[in-house]
């Protein structure tokens, strides 16, 4: 699984990491980034809910 953020996109809602704090976090703008790289096979459904949270659809799932 790839996961890739979209930073002309991200607003910093903030939903992928309230959704998933195990796979997303956020920088000191508070823009989202990966806390992990790569997702773990246990955090997948975790990572697809952040990413599908995301109002702006900044977050990419791509699978490998």
């Amino acid at each position: 699984m790839r996961i890739r953020i979209d930073r002309s996109l991200c607003t910093g809602h903030g939903r992928c990491f309230s959704l998933a704090p195990e796979v997303f976090g956020y920088d000191e703008e508070g823009f989202s980034v990966l806390a992990l790289d790569p997702i773990t096979p246990g955090l997948v459904a975790d990572a697809r809910r952040g990413a599908g949270g995301c109002p702006e659809q900044a977050i990419t799932v791509d699978d490998d």
